[in-house]
């Protein structure tokens, strides 16, 4: 059985976050906020440009690009969609779907155009009735998914297509949410009570679960009583960022305070001094998101992966616990993406900080004619070494391509962080 998808909608007008179509009020950072749907539970974002003018089109697809690199979820991304070149705008942004307005004239061509382009899986449908599955039936031919806006046509929608749905559920009420998820053509809901900050998603999670709605959550693997635990029945848990995998800290939990955090997809854990339950970021704000917890061959630790809010983890203000140095001993970097991050930072401090003579700042002085005409020729070294059986002369050359794409980066203002993000969404 698929899993029920819990999905939010992000309303963008003028590359900023509002509160919704009426009356578009300053809605947060979009950024913040888009962080906050993606480690909190939710499912998938959808991404709306409520634009009139192409100029403002622009801009907000610029956003939601930026949102796309950043999000894990998938991102559906439509509004102010005339023509193909606007599908294929939003689907190179990195949207997973597009959603197109049944209340355009247009549509049916759009439809028609898109599926043929990309796929019928790239097309959703956003309706606010069901008429036109009366006057224009074939284009469910053309369509993936819908987007049912109106609660009392998502009522009757389940006997008028085999498509799945997304319901959007105007007012909360959780026995309502129960009887629409358990629908088998509804993919899942949306509604203002999810694009709520306020709104607890992984308790809500809990809630329809035991409910019996099939829904996305943290579920253990393991049993509690499978644990190895200390003398005073608790497990320690190794701490650690899940993007640059440094070590953050280390907490014990009690059964209480596992559960806790598979309940809340927030790590909770017990405190040795106080004797109670805690949850990291509750009265800081630095709270960490679940992303993995892995428990050791000897079934005595665990290591979680968390989403590091605000990055601090320690309670001096420290990013990571492990500030003191014991001693250390010099030793050559091999890390790929440490090698790449090291260099890329101190080109950027180059650029930030300029050194007399440092080819580097020759290079951003020089501007960024300069700086293309050099990768340019290293592209061109890199394809005549390849020609050379010594592997040395190529290895040589990549690196001195890398570095030049790397001051091009800086100039550019793009980081490793964000090509891995490329890389990942392809």
């Amino acid at each position: 059985m698929e899993h029920k998808l819990l999905t939010a909608i992000l309303y963008i007008k003028d590359g900023e976050a509002v509160t919704g179509l009426q009356d578009k009020k300053r809605y947060g950072d979009i950024f913040e906020l888009a962080a906050l749907y993606n480690d909190c539970g939710i499912d998938r974002l959808i991404a709306l440009d409520l634009s009139k003018e192409d100029i403002e089109h622009e801009k907000n697809l610029g956003v939601i690009k930026e949102l796309v690199r950043v999000m894990e979820i998938p991102v559906c991304g439509g509004g102010n969609i005339n023509r193909l070149e606007d599908i294929k705008k939003f689907l190179y942004a990195g949207c997973s779907k597009v959603i197109l307005n049944s209340n355009k004239s247009t549509v049916m061509q759009l439809a028609e155009e898109g599926a043929e382009r990309f796929g019928k899986e790239k097309i959703m449908l956003s309706l606010d009735n069901i008429d036109i599955l009366f006057k224009k039936k074939e284009i469910v031919d053309y369509v993936g998914e819908f987007l049912v806006l109106n609660e009392a046509s998502s009522l009757s929608f389940e006997n008028m297509s085999d498509l799945l749905y997304t319901a959007f559920v105007e007012d909360f009420a959780f026995d309502k949410c129960v009887e629409i998820l358990k629908k088998d053509k509804v993919a899942g809901i949306a509604g203002s009570f999810l694009n709520d900050v306020n709104t607890d998603v992984m308790e809500l999670k809990a809630r329809f679960a035991d409910a019996g709605v099939s829904i996305n959550r943290l579920e253990a693997a393991f049993e509690w009583e499978e644990f190895k635990l200390n003398e005073e029945g608790l497990i320690p848990v190794i701490v650690q960022d899940y993007k640059t995998q440094e070590v953050l800290m280390l907490a014990y939990m009690n059964e209480e305070a596992f559960r806790t955090t598979l309940l809340l997809g927030k790590m909770t854990y017990y405190s040795r001094s106080r004797k109670e339950l805690w949850t990291k970021g509750m009265t800081s704000g630095h709270i960490q998101y679940v992303k993995s917890l892995t428990l050791d061959c000897d079934y005595d630790t665990i290591l979680a992966k968390v989403s590091q809010v605000g990055g601090i983890a320690c309670h001096t203000g420290a990013p990571s616990c492990f500030f003191n140095e014991l001693t250390s001993k010099e030793y050559i970097e091999k890390n790929p993406l440490k090698v790449f991050e090291n260099v890329y930072n101190v080109i950027m401090d180059r650029k930030n900080n300029p050194k007399t003579g440092s080819y580097t700042n020759y290079l951003f002085d020089k501007g960024i004619d300069k700086i293309l005409k050099k990768v340019g020729e290293e592209a061109t070294e890199i394809v005549i070494a390849a020609k050379n059986p010594d592997p040395e002369e190529i290895k040589y050359e990549i690196s001195d391509f890398l570095y030049h794409i790397m001051v091009l980066m800086a100039v550019k203002g793009i980081t490793w962080e964000d090509i891995m993000q490329e890389l990942v969404r392809r």
